[in-house]
């Protein structure tokens, strides 16, 4: 059970809320068809995060139709990604929206507290990685996650890596983002006792094909724990990274 709904009965116990308006949240509707789309309202109710609006093939309108639909059903924080700056300039015209351009992400809102049980590290092998980590620190922020960032630390300097060994060890999943080929989560994975979601990066030479080098040499990691996305997929890394640091709700 996701927290939102643990404190709606918590609020009930207490009397903060009658059971009557307890009844009429839960009863909304689960979505709004408004044509182009069908706005997800109850997914934050099964899954503990509102619906995030992949910004891709959507026009600034429909887009802004959508984050205006999520707002009214009361969400108070809301992700927009894949948006370019020209995209982005044409919503903020309309909505009160953050822009992180390395991150290609759009947010409408605050940045919610941390409730997750630790840390989330993101971590990078070289600077070209930035971008697809970026993405996903900032999802994994902005579902309420303290997030650190080890950007550059890749295997060409071991030791670069291992002077963050505290910072490693000590957190709670670790997202490791590399191109070339791939070998930045092995390592991670070999030195922490945390899940390690790995990404693979577009970030390399003719023979990384573009990222599937880097994503079959993580598929094929020798170090226990770490699982794979798909290339470039930082909010795919983030996401999964916040539900796994989310995890004590079901204790």
């Amino acid at each position: 059970m996701n927290n939102d709904i643990k404190q709606l009965l918590q609020d009930v116990k207490a009397g903060v809320i009658s059971i009557d308006d307890a009844v009429l949240r839960l009863k909304k509707a689960p979505f709004e068809d408004i044509g182009f789309a069908k706005v997800d309202l109850h997914r934050k109710v099964r899954q503990g995060a509102a619906e995030v609006i992949y910004g891709a093939g959507k026009t600034p309108e429909q887009i802004i139709s959508i984050v205006k639909k999520l707002t009214e059903s009361g969400e108070e924080t809301i992700l927009i990604t894949r948006i370019d700056e020209a995209k982005a300039s044409a919503i903020q015209k309309e909505l009160p929206m953050d822009y992180h351009k390395e991150a290609r992400i759009g947010t409408v809102g605050p940045v919610p507290r941390n409730t997750g049980i630790g840390t989330v590290v993101v971590a990078t092998g070289g600077t070209s990685d930035i971008p697809v980590a970026e993405e996903a620190a900032v999802t994994a922020e902005y579902l309420g996650n303290e997030v650190i960032r080890l950007y550059d630390v890749g295997v060409s300097g071991l030791h670069r890596l291992l002077s963050n060994a505290d910072t490693i060890m000590g957190a709670s999943v670790i997202i490791a983002i590399a191109g070339m080929e791939g070998a930045l989560a092995s390592v991670i994975g070999g030195l922490s006792d945390c899940p390690v979601i790995a990404v693979p990066t577009s970030v390399g030479y003719g023979a990384s094909f573009e990222g599937i080098s880097a994503l079959l040499s993580m598929l094929n990691s020798c170090a226990s724990g770490v699982t794979v996305v798909n290339i470039d997929n930082g909010f795919g890394g983030g996401y999964s990274a916040s539900m796994i640091n989310h995890m004590e709700a079901r204790s």
